[in-house]
C-alpha cells in the first residue's frame, strides 16, 4: 500500500490531466508525463456497464502506484446517476487527493458530495478533512450559480469549466478566440476569485491544431486562469513553459520588491520606478510572480 501525504488545498495546477480510470495501462503510469494533477475519469470516458470495472481499477491503482507529488483526483459521475455514492466511497477509500464534482449546479449539490465524502472518510478511518473538492461547471444554471459553488465548502479547492456541456446547452459550437465561451470563462473567474480558490479552462479537444491550442493557453493565461484541463500528455509543455513567469517578469518583480524594501525604510509609501509609480499593490503582485516563478523551477534569484 502507497500512503499519500494530506493534499494541499493551495497548491500549483496548470494541468490538470485526464485518464481512463478504467485503463490500467493508462493510469498506472500517468505521473510519468509530469502533470501537476491528473484526474482520473469514472464518468464520460466509462461506458455504463464498466462503471465497476473503472472504479475497482482506480481503487487498486491508487493503492499501489506510487505518484509522487502528482495530484491525484477522481471525476465521479454525476449526482442524477445511480454511481456517484459508490464513487466517492471508492475515491475516499483508495486515498484520492480530491473528487471533481461532475455536472455541478449549486452549493447544494457541493454540500451534498461534502456530506457523503465526510461520511465515507469515517467509514474507512481517513483523516478528517483530508478529501478536496473541486466543481465542474457544465451549463448556465452552474455558471449563474457560480460564486455559491466557489464558498460551498472550506474543502473547494476550485472550479473548471467543461466546454462541451457547456456549449452544447448554449446551442453553440467551438470558435477561435472562445466568442461563445468568454462570458461564462469570465463569471466563473470572478466568482472563484472572490471565494479565494483557483480556476481551470476547459480541454482543448482538437488535437491536431496546434496553433488554435496554443492560442487557447495564451487566452487562459492572459485571462488569470490558474491552469488547464487537458487531454493529451503532449499539452503539457507548452502550458507550464505558457503559465510560467519569464524572465522579463521576474526581473520586473525582483526590482519592484527590492525597491520596496529600501524605500520603506525611509518611510516612502508610494514612488517611481523607470518611470512608473509603484505602491503596495504592485509589490504584492510582484512577490506573487517571484512565488509562482519558486513553485515553476524558474527562480534562481535570492529573494
Amino acid at each position: 500500500m502507497i500512503p499519500r501525504p494530506r493534499p494541499q488545498r493551495f497548491r500549483l495546477r496548470r494541468t490538470m490531466l485526464f485518464m481512463n480510470a478504467q485503463k490500467p495501462g493508462l493510469i498506472k503510469d500517468a505521473y510519468i508525463y509530469g502533470a501537476d494533477s491528473i484526474i482520473l475519469d469514472l464518468e464520460d470516458a466509462v461506458a455504463e456497464n464498466q462503471k465497476d470495472a473503472a472504479r475497482f481499477s482506480l481503487y487498486h491503482a491508487l493503492k499501489s502506484v506510487d505518484y509522487g507529488d502528482t495530484e491525484v483526483i477522481v471525476r465521479m459521475n454525476g449526482l442524477e446517476t445511480p454511481h456517484w455514492r459508490e464513487d466517492i466511497r471508492v475515491s475516499v477509500a483508495a486515498g484520492a487527493d480530491g473528487v471533481r464534482i461532475a455536472k455541478c449546479e449549486s452549493a447544494a449539490d457541493v454540500r451534498l458530495v461534502e456530506e457523503h465524502v465526510r461520511a465515507a472518510e469515517e467509514e474507512f478511518g481517513a483523516e478528517a478533512g483530508r478529501t478536496l473538492l473541486m466543481a465542474a461547471l457544465e451549463s448556465p444554471k452552474g455558471i449563474l450559480n457560480a460564486a455559491e459553488i466557489c464558498a460551498a465548502s472550506e474543502r473547494m479547492l476550485g472550479v473548471a469549466i467543461s466546454g462541451g456541456d457547456f456549449r452544447k446547452s448554449m446551442h453553440v459550437r467551438p470558435v477561435p478566440g472562445g466568442v461563445e465561451i468568454n462570458t461564462a470563462r469570465s463569471l466563473m473567474l470572478l466568482a472563484a476569485r472572490a471565494a479565494g480558490i483557483q480556476c481551470f479552462d476547459t480541454v482543448f479537444t482538437a488535437l491536431d491544431d496546434e496553433e488554435g491550442f496554443r492560442a487557447e493557453v495564451r487566452l487562459d493565461h492572459e485571462m488569470g486562469f490558474d491552469g488547464k484541463s487537458l487531454i493529451n500528455p503532449r499539452q503539457i509543455a507548452y502550458v507550464h513553459e505558457t503559465f510560467a513567469p519569464t524572465p522579463k517578469e521576474i526581473a520586473t518583480a525582483e526590482l519592484y520588491v527590492r525597491s520596496y524594501e529600501e524605500q520603506s525604510k525611509r518611510g516612502v509609501g508610494v514612488y517611481t520606478v523607470n518611470g512608473k509609480m509603484v505602491d503596495i499593490p504592485f509589490i504584492e503582485d510582484a512577490q506573487r510572480v517571484i512565488a509562482l516563478a519558486k513553485v515553476c523551477g524558474v527562480y534562481h534569484g535570492d529573494l
